[in-house]
């Protein structure tokens, strides 16, 4: 009797003891899968949020492809743990380019980004802008590069888009056409005016027969062209070309012309003459839109394909597809000089990253030799930018204004700036 108690009692223990055993390699691999789970969840939520949300800053910002709602935040904490789980290399589309000694010269008095600039001899004139994705600015700003000062400002007609706008000159007169009015994603105007830089007088020239979005702009052979840009919805690529006569000033002409329709439409690429040549280089098609139904037309995301196409009308008439930029580039419009038979740009927006889908900004300087109609790459800028405004004097290459990167590993946009910054360039 008392030995088979002791066999029970001994295969009760050994029974207790299995079952603890296969109860803590359960427990052990039910948390296994939780914290997996855990872990899995928290890095998509972290992935998510990263996309949409602006880091804390006291400077403004405007919303990027990558950030439809500015008003959430992600701490630094957060923006260390998303960066640390990057597949790819912030300066993923960063190409090889030499140095070059950047020199800070007097910021401009205000921020501004989806400005335009001209210059006429040694004054640069620099238009509107955002300030804030709230606030826009209806004035003009003046440099003087023989004394790298800010020397004035002065108003634009109360009707003149702030921003998006197209602008070229003919060494007096400086034609403003078309581009959006207001702040946020609001609509476009149709209306163009004209600037007499030496009386500081405003005129009105004939609408465009459609407003646009940053058209392609640029004098040529006694005409004013304007191409592509985005249409009204700010999102769909417009390929209309119209062009009207202008002299010192007026249009003389009621109407404009239509002209052959650009091969690739788009917003935000430069426009140039060289050599009696039209070329269009660069852009994207799409855009941010007005969210539906929004009181104050609340940016919203949008696909958007960056390209780095560039065109050219002759005499023929007929649009040439040359050599593309070394990468593609948008938001250059004002962000050309040309120096010694050469076109150079600076700074812009390329592809988005491949895995995050954000916007990556451009930190290099292209040349485009008219000659040979090759490209090259000559330097980087002190940091990644877009919509730089940019001129050059007395050997100096000047750039002001725009939006940049969020360091040097991050090429996400983030500060808007009134920085101004030059370097002797050697050509």
């Amino acid at each position: 009797m008392t030995r088979n108690h002791q066999k029970n009692a001994s295969y009760t223990k050994k029974l207790v003891f299995l079952l603890t055993c296969a109860g803590l390699l359960g427990s052990a691999l039910i948390a296994d899968i939780l914290w997996t789970s855990s872990s899995s969840s928290s890095s998509a939520y972290l992935s998510i949020a990263s996309n949409w949300a602006l880091e804390r800053t006291k400077f403004p910002v405007v919303p990027d492809e990558s950030t439809d709602n500015a008003g959430k935040e992600v701490s630094t904490l957060e923006e260390k743990r998303i960066d640390s789980r990057k597949f790819l290399p912030g300066t993923y589309f960063d190409l090889p380019a030499p140095d070059l000694e950047w020199e800070e010269m007097p910021s401009a008095p205000v921020p501004r980004l989806d400005g335009a600039a001209i210059q006429i001899k040694n004054i640069f004139y620099v238009f509107a802008g955002y300030g804030t994705i709230e606030y826009v600015h209806s004035h003009v700003d003046m440099f003087n590069f023989t004394d790298n000062t800010w020397v004035g400002k002065f108003d634009m007609p109360k009707e003149m888009a702030h921003s998006h706008l197209g602008v070229a000159s003919d060494g007096r007169y400086i034609y403003v056409v078309s581009g959006q009015y207001g702040p946020q994603c609001r609509g476009p105007t149709a209306r163009t005016f004209v600037l007499d830089t030496e009386t500081k007088k405003w005129n009105s020239m004939p609408p465009l027969p459609a407003p646009r979005y940053a058209p392609a702009t640029q004098l040529w052979r006694g005409r004013l062209h304007v191409m592509g840009g985005s249409k009204e919805n700010r999102h769909t690529p417009g390929l209309e070309h119209w062009s009207i006569a202008v002299k010192d000033g007026k249009a003389l002409e009621k109407k404009w012309r239509d002209e052959v329709p650009i091969p690739r439409g788009g917003p935000h690429r430069a426009c140039v003459v060289a050599n009696d040549r039209l070329f269009v280089i660069g852009g994207q098609e799409g855009d941010f839109m007005a969210k539906p139904g929004s009181p104050i037309f609340k940016c919203s995301r949008r696909h958007e394909v960056v390209y780095g196409d560039v065109y050219m009308l002759d005499d023929e008439m007929k649009w040439k597809t040359l050599t593309p930029m070394p990468k593609p580039d948008s938001h250059i419009e004002c962000a050309w000089v040309i120096v010694n038979n050469s076109l150079i740009v600076s700074g812009g927006t390329t592809e988005k990253h491949p895995i995050t889908k954000r916007m990556i900004l451009v930190g290099e300087v292209f040349r485009f030799d008219f000659d040979s109609l090759a490209w090259s790459v000559i330097g980087k800028l002190p940091y990644r930018i877009k919509t730089t405004l940019t001129g050059f004097w007395d050997g100096y290459l000047y750039f002001t204004s725009g939006q940049r990167d969020r360091g040097p590993d991050n090429p996400q946009p983030r500060q808007v700036v009134g920085d101004m910054w030059r370097t002797k360039l050697r050509i």
